[in-house]
């Protein structure tokens, strides 16, 4: 790995309890990487501690995750990105490993999926989360993976700088899920030890809250990405409803040639219209998206991937020559 360029991106938001070692385990395991410490508006003293352990420091004034995640994807240049929580839960001495998967296998993501026994580390409502909305993308976009919301992926160029980097934040995760899912990028996941926070340090994911801006994520992502399955859902529905409202109209039609509840029959045929139009708006946003997914795959295919010329000679993110 000596000739590929290596970041590692942290996002801080009061990290000042864990930050320092954060910082120093990985520059032990990647000592040839850049370490990249973003801060979002933190009022203890993460950002002294942070240059203190040797990382460069990094403002981003709009609060949230998405938003720091935006602003490093385009500030830093680099050929693999590590991107980690500033929080001291993640295995540092993973990273080389899920590097090394990412070069020999040439893939644009590799996540790394948490492992622990310790409840205090993740919590039980936020595994049953985990699972939940991991479950609603494998059914929404297909292969999926079993972390969807790890905070440790290593990118390749390519992902990072064809990534558009739309969510604000704790949904981010969901975001670069789907888009690696969405232009079927080849991605992998690693098992690594996931630990508690060190003492002083505290969580700022709301189970609930965050819980909530993540599905309703998933569901924009849906009308987005799959506008013909959506919108064709919607359709069905009103379409189901105005039939077994009209049935009994129907009914006694056949039986007394009379319609004695107008209301009803207009509730009908409004239905029937509503349902008619979300079809149609499903087929034409189908073509629509089918050329914004066109338009991305032309954007990631037009930065350099990661080449392996040689076991020892790695080629990432610029032209073999």
């Amino acid at each position: 790995m000596k000739n590929v360029r290596i970041a590692v991106l942290i996002p801080c938001f009061n990290e000042e309890a864990a930050i320092e070692k954060v910082v120093r385990d990985f520059r032990r395991a990647l000592p040839q990487a850049v370490i990249h410490v973003f801060d979002n508006n933190s009022t203890d003293h993460t950002v002294e501690v942070a240059r203190r352990a040797g990382a460069l420091v990094g403002h981003v004034t709009l609060q949230g995750k998405g938003n720091v995640i935006r602003r490093m994807f385009a500030d830093v240049e680099a050929d693999i990105y590590v991107m980690v929580d500033g929080d001291d839960t993640y295995h540092a001495d993973s990273s080389p490993a899920m590097i090394e998967r990412l070069l020999a296998d040439g893939l644009d993501m590799v996540v790394g999926r948490r492992v622990s026994d310790d409840v205090a580390s993740y919590r039980t409502g936020h595994r049953f989360g985990n699972r939940m909305l991991t479950g609603c993308v494998a059914y929404l976009f297909g292969r999926t993976f079993t972390d969807m919301l790890s905070g440790y992926r290593v990118f390749s160029r390519r992902f990072v700088k064809s990534f558009p980097a739309l969510a604000k934040g704790f949904e981010t995760e969901t975001e670069l899920t789907v888009h690696a899912l969405g232009l079927r990028m080849p991605v992998a996941e690693i098992d690594t030890p996931y630990k508690s926070r060190p003492e002083g340090s505290f969580s700022k994911l709301s189970t609930y809250r965050d819980g909530v801006r993540i599905l309703r994520s998933i569901v924009r992502l849906f009308r987005l990405e799959r506008p013909r399955f959506f919108f064709g859902l919607i359709g069905a529905v009103l379409a189901v409803l105005a039939v077994v409202l009209a049935v009994p109209l129907a009914i006694t039609y056949v039986q007394t040639g009379l319609v004695p509840r107008l209301p009803t029959a207009i509730l009908v045929t409004g239905l029937g219209v509503l349902a008619s139009l979300s079809l149609t708006c499903g087929v034409i946003l189908e073509n629509v998206t089918r050329g914004r997914q066109e338009a991305r795959r032309l954007v990631y295919l037009g930065i350099p991937g990661c080449a392996s010329l040689s076991s020892a000679t790695p080629q990432c993110g610029r032209d073999p020559e």
